[in-house]
């Protein structure tokens, strides 16, 4: 197999060759590396790679022999380094091998390496001062997303067809949109974090990853989801696999579509074009379409949001500090991160309280909402990509500062990490400029099934497979243009 061809297959299909025997586990190994040595110097979206003793590698199971990579944050195999995108922990290992990472494994999947990460996977972008600047293979210029902003990256320039990620505030959504692929985010307890993590965020942070096509994200969901045996908020699998969901046919669904930022930000007019002319085809694919939105105090959700994030940082961050012997300071993190670290100590009970009020309201005007509606539409991101540097790693910054700032982007995300509904980006438009438009897909809780089956339907009427960055694995090397 040649690395052009290795790198334009999805999981599925590089999983068949293996066990039909056409290929090996070891040649996609080969060829994975290849590529992360070919792209990886131009978009630095991989911290470090760790080969597999080829005798290991699986030529069995639902994704047989697949290569991926895990994010730097909190997970992975026992034993391995895991620096959480941050100077505080640059030598921290992972005390036990993580759920999502067995599961992966146990589906026959190969982890050779490390994806950047915004430090703790706070920032909606990956730019940091442990390891620089991860971009979008499309321009140099512009930002991968963040948190999960490398595992995006590498999916994005063929690298690896999946890497596993997490979504705590968007965290999946923001780098599929600015990369370029799929990014599904799982309704709560559909992928459990098992037992020896409690779910971030008060359970507002999920795990799942990035993918090529629809089917991969499928067949995903399958094998990484699953209840843990002793742990009561999984979500059971349901009697019919997700895998076959993009096979299904779509019965006319009613669709509601929004583009304004609840934030109050001006719409940003490319993204309002790409969302409307969305909700003309799924129309045309013979949904009942209308304009419409759910109607809450942004200002009320900002606050919940400020606290819970604040809070939660504050106790992961200020373990993990004392664990290591660390002090948390501009030595060791940025200074947003820092800011957020000193509010969140003083948050208390009652803020918590209170913000657990909003997530009850928000849920329930949600469910009134999506008991009119099948799947709400909306852009992935509020405007255009925003040029690397937006971002300033050194700055203090207040935390309700720093999302009342992103929401410009991230208004449409966090949300549903909130009410734990499932989320799907798809890479459908691009702007003038050539950089990548993601649409997402919401339906309610436990509804992955349907999304996927009305994504697989956009994917085919709207295909994106031979829509290509500058920056691809086995293609002729290009510089990355400068957008805008």
């Amino acid at each position: 197999m040649r690395l052009d061809e290795y790198s334009r297959m999805d999981a599925v299909g590089l999983s068949q060759l293996v066990r039909a025997g056409e290929v090996t586990p070891a040649e996609l190994q080969d060829l994975a590396l290849a590529g992360h040595e070919q792209v990886n110097p131009q978009i630095n979206a991989v911290v470090d790679v760790h080969p597999q003793d080829p005798k290991d590698l699986s030529s069995t199971g639902p994704l047989a022999g697949v290569p991926t990579m895990v994010k730097d944050l909190f997970h992975g195999q026992a034993g391995l380094p895991c620096g959480n995108g941050s100077r505080l922990a640059e030598d921290w290992v992972v005390p036990h091998r993580t759920q999502i990472y067995a599961r992966s494994v146990a589906a026959g999947m190969a982890s050779i390496g490390r994806t950047t990460t915004s430090e703790f996977g706070i920032m909606g972008t990956t730019e940091t001062l442990a390891r620089g600047v991860t971009s979008t293979p499309w321009s140099a210029e512009h930002m991968a997303g963040g948190s999960s902003g490398g595992a995006g990256a590498v999916v994005g320039a063929g690298i690896v067809p999946v890497a596993l990620g997490s979504d705590g505030g968007g965290s999946i959504r923001i780098p599929a949109s600015a990369c370029g692929v799929v990014g599904l985010k799982p309704s709560r307890g559909r992928v459990p974090w098992g037992l020896h993590l409690k779910e971030p965020l008060l359970g507002w942070a999920v795990q799942f990853a990035m993918t090529r096509t629809v089917r991969d994200a499928a067949l995903l969901l399958d094998v990484l989801g699953g209840p843990t045996p002793g742990d009561h908020e999984g979500v059971p699998r349901p009697s019919t696999p997700f895998a076959q969901a993009p096979f299904m046919k779509v019965a006319p669904l009613r669709i509601a579509w929004w583009s304004h930022p609840w934030s109050g930000h001006e719409p940003d007019p490319a993204v309002t074009e790409a969302t409307a002319a969305t909700a003309s085809l799924l129309e045309s694919l013979g949904h009942q379409v209308e304009v419409d939105t759910p109607t809450f105090s942004w200002e009320a959700y900002l606050q919940a949001m400020t606290d819970v994030w604040a809070s939660t940082n504050a106790h992961t961050i200020d373990g993990l500090a004392a664990a290591l012997g660390r002090a948390v300071n501009t030595d060791t993190v940025e200074g947003s991160t820092l800011a957020m670290v000193e509010y969140g100590r003083q948050v208390s009970a009652l803020q918590l309280l209170n913000a657990i009020d909003v997530e009850t309201s928000l849920t329930y005007l949600m469910t009134e909402f999506f008991s009119r509606y099948d799947v709400l539409l909306t852009p992935t991101l509020g405007a255009v990509l925003p040029p690397v540097g937006h971002y300033d790693p050194q700055a203090w910054i207040e935390p309700r500062d720093t999302f009342a700032t992103w929401s410009r982007w991230e208004s449409f995300l966090p949300v549903f990490n909130t009410t734990g509904q499932p989320a799907i980006s798809l890479p459908l438009h691009q702007s003038p400029e050539g950089l990548p438009i993601g649409m997402q897909l919401v339906a309610g809780p436990g509804e992955e099934a349907l999304l996927l089956s009305l994504a697989a339907q956009l994917e085919e009427a709207l295909p994106w497979a031979d829509r290509l960055p500058p920056t691809y694995v086995g293609q002729p090397a290009m510089s990355l243009p400068t957008v805008g």
